[in-house]
């Protein structure tokens, strides 16, 4: 079997979260962000009874992760779907309730890693940016046909990019002469448009172009809009979900969820909580917790991630 290439993000604190849900009984967990597989070979082997349900849009990492996780058996179910249909996959396996949902955001290490892929900005690579290879609109695409408005408007709403309206002018300029194809031709675009002063106070002038580039193409941030309420819905009471994000965009549509799940409906100033109205979740963290150095320095992807759980303790209203 090939051998893993990455570390999972923030493992240790994952599997605490989880613990109290899914010791010593026949547990239900759902990852809905598959990936390489590494969040659930470690909750598969924490919890020898724990039936584990796989989700990724990915079938490469539906492939390699499955061979990862066959040594756990007949306990691993494995789907080829977006994380937004978790309660029809749920379904389809013949579960009402889970006891836990890990969601671990953005890109897989299995699509930074291939270079083909598109998604890293430090290597030349055809401008593809798909997490399901061969299906929709690439990154290419959005470049070479979306309007000065609409290229403008995703950088600046999914990219929090300043200078948005100089790249798109530029980007319209550019593929006038020759369409975009590859991403280090847009790369050196970006180096000549973003004033060197932000270059120096806010990172690689491509990060944030490639962030909006990819969550375009791969609707990601509706996606997690329905995957959200998908996911608290088949979790069943004292169950638990984490969910880890690494951009801020997704952070807040996690945050203003649980949160919003985890106040009373009680008019204020009754003495008692009415039945049906009181909070649905309680937050299991305070604020979003952040990865320590020791984390960063071993694995240095985990530096943007914001983690947030959270436990069910009432009924779907």
């Amino acid at each position: 079997m090939d051998q893993p290439r990455h570390v999972p993000v923030l493992l240790d604190r994952v599997l605490e979260l989880f613990a109290p849900a899914l010791h010593g009984k026949p547990a239900i967990v759902v990852d809905t962000t598959l990936g390489m597989g590494g969040h659930s070979d470690a909750l598969l082997s924490a919890h020898p009874e724990l039936t584990l349900i796989g989700l990724d849009r990915d079938p490469q990492a539906i492939e390699m992760a499955g061979k990862r996780l066959a040594r756990h058996g007949d306990r691993v179910h494995l789907v080829n779907v977006t994380y937004d249909h978790i309660d029809e996959a749920v379904e389809d396996l013949g579960f009402s309730k889970v006891d836990g949902v890990l969601m671990d955001l953005g890109v897989s290490s299995l699509q930074l890693d291939e270079e083909e892929r598109g998604f890293a900005y430090s290597k030349d690579a055809p401008l593809d940016m798909r997490m399901s290879k061969g299906t929709g609109m690439t990154a290419a695409d959005v470049l070479n046909t979306y309007g000065h408005g609409d290229l403008a408007r995703i950088l600046s709403t999914y990219g929090e990019e300043r200078f948005a309206g100089k790249i798109a002018s530029a980007v319209l300029r550019e593929r006038e002469k020759e369409p975009f194809t590859n991403s280090g031709r847009l790369v050196e675009l970006l180096y000549a448009v973003v004033p060197a002063a932000s270059r120096r106070t806010g990172g690689h002038p491509a990060k944030r172009t490639f962030q909006a580039l990819r969550i375009e193409v791969n609707g990601e941030l509706e996606s997690l809009r329905l995957a959200l309420p998908a996911a608290l819905g088949v979790l069943g009471i004292g169950g638990r979900i984490v969910v880890e994000s690494y951009q801020s965009l997704e952070d807040r549509m996690v945050k203003q969820a649980l949160a919003e799940l985890a106040k009373s409906k009680t008019p204020p100033g009754l003495p008692v909580e009415l039945p049906g109205h009181g909070p649905e979740v309680k937050l299991l963290t305070k604020g979003a917790e952040l990865a320590n150095e020791q984390e960063i320095e071993d694995n240095p992807r985990a530096a943007p991630v914001r983690l947030r759980a959270a436990e069910r303790i009432g009924a779907p209203r």
